[in-house]
C-alpha cells in the first residue's frame, strides 16, 4: 500500500515547513513538473472543449461572499475577513462568485451562449489542524474550475460533456472512478430555503446521467449550498473514498448576481450556471496518483521521462549529448553519472523513470543506447533517434504502453 506523504518525501515531489504552516505545502522542481503538466494538459484540454481561460484574484470583499451566499452558509470553513481600510476582505473559499462577476462585467447575447469559462486558481479553506494531512487535505487549495453560462436548454448537455471530459481525463491518467453520486441536501440551514430550485436542479441531474447512461448512488447532506452535485469518488489503496470532480447545475447564483443574457426576443432572461471541476484540486489529483501509481507516473506525466547513464567517465560527453536531443525533441532527461555510485546502484535509484539508457564503450561508438524499462523489460541496444522517437510518440499520445515491437 502506497502513502502519497512517504513518496512525495522519497521523490522530492513537495514537502512542509512549520513556518510556512500546517496544510500549506510547498512544490519542490519534480514536483512543480507534475503540477505544471497536470495544469497544461486540463487547460489544453478545455481549450479544445471550447472553455476561455481568465485569472481572478484570490481575495474579495465581505460584501461578494455575502452576495453569493458563501458567508451565511459556509463561514465556518472560510478564513476570517481582514481589514483594510474601511473594507473588509477574505480569503476566498470558492472561484464561482469571481466567475459570476466577471460574467456581469460584460452584456452578453443568446448568440454567446453556452459561455465556458475556466480558472487553474487558488482558494483557501480553514481546515482544523486535525484533518489536515499530506496533500488530500490543505488550507491552500489549487482547484481545476470551470463554470459555463448557458440557457436553460443547453444546461444538460453542457453537464454531460463535462462528465465525458471527465473520463477523457481519468483515462489519460489512469485514474478509475469507484463510483458516482448525486449529492443532495440534508437537515439543517446549511442550504439555502429554495425547495423549488432544488427540485429543478436534481431534476436535470439525474437526466445528465441517465443521458450518460452512468449509475450513481443518492447521498443526502453532500450538496453543495446552493445545489445538488453529481461527484465522481475515487478510492485510495487504503480503501478510503474521496471526491475527486463534480458537475453541479446552479440556479442559485445567477438570481444573487442578477445575472442576464439578451435573448432573440430582445428581453432579459436569466442563465443557468454549470460549475464542473475535472480533476478537482491539483493537490488531491497529485496524492491520488502517486498513490495509484506507486511514484510511477504515466510516461507523460512524470518529472523525468528518460535517465541517461554512462558506465564510465569515458561515455559522459556521449551521454549528454543524448539527453540534449532528447530536450529538443520535448522530453524531460538527465543524465546521472559514475559520481553518484556505481552503475547497479544508479540503475536502481531510477527504478520509478519510465525509460532508462545505458552507454558503455561500444554503444557509444554505434550510437546506440541500451535500453532499460521501468516495467523489467530490455529491449537491448537501440539507435539513439528511435528511442527518442518511440518515447515522444508515447507521451504526445499519452499511451499507457512503454514499448512494444513496432
Amino acid at each position: 500500500m502506497h502513502d502519497h506523504r512517504r513518496l512525495g518525501r522519497e521523490l522530492d515531489l513537495f514537502d512542509t515547513d512549520p513556518l510556512m504552516g500546517a496544510g500549506l505545502p510547498y512544490w519542490l522542481p519534480d514536483g512543480a513538473v507534475v503540477r505544471h503538466t497536470l495544469e497544461e494538459y486540463v487547460r489544453e484540454a478545455e481549450r479544445a472543449a471550447g472553455y476561455r481561460h481568465v485569472y481572478s484574484p484570490v481575495l474579495g470583499k465581505r460584501d461578494l461572499y455575502e452576495i453569493s451566499g458563501h458567508w451565511d452558509h459556509y463561514r465556518d470553513d472560510m478564513f476570517p475577513p481582514m481589514e483594510l481600510g474601511a473594507e473588509q476582505v477574505v480569503l476566498r473559499p470558492s472561484l464561482c462568485p469571481h466567475h459570476a462577476l466577471i460574467y456581469r462585467s460584460r452584456s452578453h447575447s443568446y448568440r454567446e451562449l453556452p459561455l465556458r469559462m475556466a480558472e487553474v486558481g487558488g482558494m483557501y479553506r480553514a481546515e482544523l489542524s486535525g484533518v489536515l494531512g499530506g496533500l488530500t487535505r490543505v488550507r491552500a487549495i489549487t482547484l481545476n474550475d470551470a463554470h459555463i453560462f448557458c440557457t436553460l436548454e443547453q444546461a444538460v448537455e453542457e453537464a454531460r460533456a463535462a462528465l465525458g471530459l471527465i473520463a477523457r481525463a481519468y483515462a489519460d491518467l489512469g485514474i478509475r472512478a469507484s463510483r458516482h453520486r448525486l449529492s443532495l441536501p440534508g437537515e439543517g440551514g446549511k442550504y439555502v430555503a429554495d425547495p423549488q430550485l432544488w427540485r429543478r436542479a436534481t431534476a436535470l441531474l439525474r437526466e445528465v446521467l441517465d443521458g450518460a447512461g452512468v449509475e450513481c448512488e443518492e447521498a443526502e447532506g453532500e450538496a453543495a449550498f446552493y445545489g445538488p452535485k453529481i461527484d465522481v469518488q475515487i478510492t485510495d489503496p487504503a480503501g478510503r473514498e474521496a471526491t475527486l470532480s463534480t458537475v453541479q447545475i446552479d440556479f442559485h447564483q445567477p438570481e444573487r448576481f442578477d445575472l442576464h443574457y439578451i435573448g432573440a426576443d430582445g428581453a432579459k432572461h436569466r442563465p443557468v450556471m454549470v460549475h464542473r471541476s475535472i480533476i478537482g484540486s491539483v493537490e488531491r489529483a497529485v496524492a491520488h496518483l502517486l498513490e495509484a501509481h506507486g511514484g510511477a507516473f504515466p510516461v507523460w506525466l512524470a518529472p523525468v521521462q528518460l535517465v541517461v547513464l554512462p558506465v564510465s567517465e569515458a561515455q559522459e560527453e556521449r551521454a549528454h549529448g543524448v539527453v540534449r536531443q532528447a530536450v529538443a525533441r520535448g522530453l524531460r532527461a538527465e543524465v546521472r553519472g559514475p559520481a553518484e555510485g556505481t552503475l547497479g546502484a544508479r540503475i536502481r535509484a531510477a527504478r520509478l523513470v519510465p525509460y532508462q539508457a545505458v552507454i558503455g564503450e561500444r554503444e557509444a561508438d554505434g550510437g546506440l543506447v541500451a535500453v532499460r524499462l521501468r516495467d523489467g523489460r530490455r529491449p537491448g541496444a537501440v539507435p539513439v533517434e528511435e528511442v527518442l522517437h518511440r518515447i515522444a510518440a508515447r507521451v504526445a499520445d499519452r499511451r499507457a504502453e512503454l514499448w512494444s515491437a513496432a
